[in-house]
């Protein structure tokens, strides 16, 4: 065998580390069982002779996704090589604006018993009630799916009390980028961003003002509390105690995280947050800065790199915090699931479409063009998958990050404290509310949805 490359060495580490550790009619079927049709001479038993049997017609089913831009091209590129690629399921795309109206819909679908077969979106409370099918018998169904060679702390995502309810499509971890020729003319290296703190000094001396008003922002933040939480989890912050009973997110390293953010965004104005609009307008927009040169960088997903232009941007991971160490942001399986109300045919069909997305071809032909990160090991052995990495070095950042990642929070409460970090992060984000106010609140309001559970 050929040596491997050292990013091949670098993937291999990290994959043993990770081992061990339609709005009306859904889902429509076009599928019945054939009429069989006999020869009227079939009594006969010398001359008896059976027509053909009609041909099963193929299974069409719905497959619901919340993605835009290149990712949303790069899904109708393989849904088009499924559907040619066998005669057995048709899959149809249905197109929402973000992964939040997917569950929206998803839920009113729910309600009246008229869902899609598949769906880009999971939760485990819906799981938990039954609203998803367990994936256990499709996956002992079928030998070839191998779910050994799946990334082993993406597919742990996916389990809901032991069962596979969901399957990991790709994975993700937010990342920072930069424009090579602000960090330039500044003279920043990003190799001595390690840290916080160095980017908050880097980006007040990239930040251009004229008077009271900034002209060119220094670092944007992306809207929202996740990456402010992984920069509390690079401070050894955490959201519940051990025994999961104490909500802990107006600790110090909390507070001192998010204020860090505020008062970047509100008091310095040396960074910026884009916020509302529809779908993933604030995400584009927030994009457009960097790319239109008026923002030095952003913290972005790994999702990203397919609609930026790197002959302007380089990419880094994101830093840890003076004296504590390297970053632990988070590392998230993007998750699909089958609604339990889908025919058994239905169901067939879904998994069979998640089977050909998730093989090693697929999945490093998805990591290739979008920069999320490959779901199977075997993807690591994909010729073309070798060949771009090399003349592609970003593409190795989300990799190199998510060696040291966190796992994502499971929220006990079914999306509560989820929905008081969300509200927080708004507070500080954009109302310039100071972070132990709103921490605290958010931390009262998380306590009672927790105790409850506790009772």
């Amino acid at each position: 065998m050929k040596k491997k490359s050292t990013l091949g060495l670098l993937i291999l580490s990290f994959l043993l580390l990770t081992a061990c550790g339609s709005t009306g009619n859904n889902a429509n079927i076009a599928s019945s069982a054939p009429a069989e049709t006999s020869d009227p001479a079939s009594s006969q038993p010398a001359e008896s002779s059976e027509a053909p049997a009609t041909p099963t017609e193929p299974v069409t089913i719905e497959f619901w996704y919340g993605l835009g831009g290149k990712l949303g091209e790069n899904m109708q590129s393989l849904i088009e090589k499924f559907n040619s690629s066998q005669q057995e399921v048709i899959v149809k795309p249905v197109v929402q604006a973000d992964y939040s109206e997917t569950g929206k819909k998803l839920q009113a679908a729910i309600a009246s018993g008229n869902v899609p077969a598949a769906v880009l979106s999971s939760n485990v409370d819906w799981a938990k009630k039954g609203y998803y099918a367990s994936l256990d018998e499709l996956i002992a169904a079928q030998p070839d799916f191998n779910k050994d060679d799946v990334i082993q702390t993406f597919l742990e995502q996916g389990k809901v009390d032991g069962k596979q309810y969901f399957l990991p499509m790709y994975g993700t971890t937010q990342v920072m980028y930069y424009r090579k020729d602000a960090f330039e003319k500044s003279g920043i290296k990003p190799e001595e961003l390690t840290t916080w703190e160095a980017l908050g000094k880097a980006a007040a001396t990239m930040t251009v003002k004229s008077g009271d008003k900034t002209t060119f922002y220094g670092w944007e933040p992306m809207w929202g509390a996740e990456n402010m939480i992984d920069a509390v989890y690079g401070k050894g912050g955490s959201i519940l105690s051990e025994d999961g009973k104490t909500v802990l997110i107006d600790s110090p390293e909390w507070i001192s995280t998010w204020e860090f953010f505020r008062k970047a965004i509100h008091d310095d104005k040396t960074m910026r947050i884009h916020s509302g609009g529809q779908g993933w307008e604030y995400w584009y927009k927030t994009i457009d800065d960097v790319m239109k040169g008026q923002a030095a960088g952003y913290t972005g997903s790994s999702g990203d790199q397919g609609d930026l232009d790197f002959t302007q941007l380089a990419a880094m991971e994101q830093p840890g915090w003076e004296g504590v160490g390297a970053g632990k942001p988070v590392a998230q399986a993007i998750l699909a699931g089958i609604p339990a109300k889908a025919s058994p045919e239905q169901q067939q069909a879904a998994f069979k479409w998640f089977s050909f997305f998730m093989n090693a071809e697929n999945t490093a032909f998805w990591s290739m063009n979008s920069g999320y990160i490959a779901v199977r090991q075997s993807a690591l052995d994909d010729p073309a998958f070798i060949a771009f990495s090399k003349e592609n070095p970003q593409s190795t950042i989300p990799l190199k990050q998510a060696a040291h990642a966190s796992k994502p929070f499971q929220d006990p409460t079914g999306g509560k404290i989820n929905d008081a970090l969300k509200i927080a992060a708004d507070k500080v984000q954009i109302s310039n509310v100071s972070a132990e106010k709103a921490l605290k609140e958010a931390k009262e309001a998380a306590q009672r949805e927790l105790d409850k559970l506790n009772k």
